[in-house]
């Protein structure tokens, strides 16, 4: 059987990334082949196309880390899922095409109410949301949340579980034309992040502690963030804007220089102030499919809503998808459609 995906030979450019009919074998075992409607679309995904991201496979690979669609074929040990099934799954890497063969542990049925399209913007963002807040960040009942890119996807996400908790959510953007998003899902404050942003996380905060920060950008804006944690603070940092090229490729020196001036935190200093800095990659949470399954297990005992779908795009315009992201322009999911979508 064919497959159309978007294929590259190694990371590096976005116009390395090209459209490719290839084999997909039958699945067999475990494995459950899904026939594609949306593909969710990541700022990791343009990190792993411009060789930014660790975890990029070596060689020729296929980018993309969730997707949503129906099941096309099973192997014979799969239990849970039937043919025509619709489903949502994540996968370390490989989610740009119109079918791709998975494991069925990291497959999720798709809820009745939700679309295609919703479902491919839920997996990536609402884990990474969750396990920042919940299990890295330990928030508690009432906590002081500072959430980054308060109008992309995670953002978004973040903000309703954070709500789950009653706590009190900061949100920042990078232009004021998001700051509607912001408002539409409630956010108690609100900041377009500048070279004041220390003072206007300040004002924004009043007399209340800060007391988790989701942190997305980097550079100066982490370091502001930073110093007004409170004792017992958390800093979760979930990605790093500041290092995304607007280009076709990376401009290596502009990110040697960010690279080389990017904040340094002393360890004793951080015991001295009682405050913590934790990184979280979701591609290593790949690997435990038990806690994947706890986590949306307790997820889905939350109040959280269909996820937002912000932009759309056809298949064929993958290379207008990705570039939304270079440019800081997207609010909510970015997702892609297929061929299959319309029919």
């Amino acid at each position: 059987m064919q497959r159309k995906a978007y294929r590259m030979n190694k990371a590096g450019s976005t116009e390395d990334l090209k459209i490719v009919q290839e084999e997909i074998l039958t699945p067999e075992g475990n494995n459950i082949q899904v026939k594609v409607h949306a593909i969710g679309l990541n700022f990791a995904d343009v990190f792993a196309i411009h060789g930014l991201y660790s975890a990029t496979p070596k060689g020729s690979f296929v980018p993309g880390l969730e997707f949503a669609g129906e099941v096309a074929a099973v192997g014979e040990d799969v239990s849970k899922f039937k043919v025509g099934d619709r489903v949502m799954a994540v996968t370390r890497f490989g989610g740009y095409a119109d079918y791709v063969n998975i494991d069925e542990p990291h497959v999720v049925a798709l809820p009745d109410s939700w679309t295609y399209e919703e479902g491919a913007s839920f997996l990536v963002q609402g884990m990474t949301a969750y396990y920042a807040l919940v299990y890295l960040g330990a928030m508690q009942k009432g906590s002081n949340v500072l959430i980054h890119s308060g109008a992309g996807g995670v953002g978004i996400l973040a903000n309703r579980i954070a709500k789950n908790y009653g706590a009190f959510t900061i949100g920042t953007v990078g232009s004021e034309r998001k700051l509607e998003v912001l408002e539409r899902e409630g956010f108690d404050a609100k900041i377009v992040r500048s070279d004041k942003f220390g003072e206007d996380l300040k004002d924004a905060l009043g007399d209340r502690e800060l007391n988790l920060i989701v942190e997305t950008i980097g550079g100066k804006i982490f370091k502001a963030g930073y110093d007004q944690l409170a004792p017992q603070g958390r800093m979760v940092v979930v990605g790093a804007s500041q290092f995304a090229s607007p280009g076709k490729k990376p401009n290596v020196l502009k990110l040697l220089w960010k690279f080389l001036t990017r904040p340094k935190l002393d360890p004793q200093q951080m015991i001295q102030e009682n405050r913590s800095v934790m990184g979280f990659n979701l591609i290593w949470l790949y690997e435990k499919v038990d806690v994947m399954a706890e986590m949306l297990q307790e997820m889905a005992k939350l109040d959280l809503g269909k996820p937002y779908v912000g932009q759309t795009y056809e298949f064929d315009q993958m290379h207008d998808a990705i570039k939304i992201f270079q440019t800081g322009q997207s609010v909510g999911k970015v997702v892609v459609k297929t061929e299959h979508a319309a029919k």
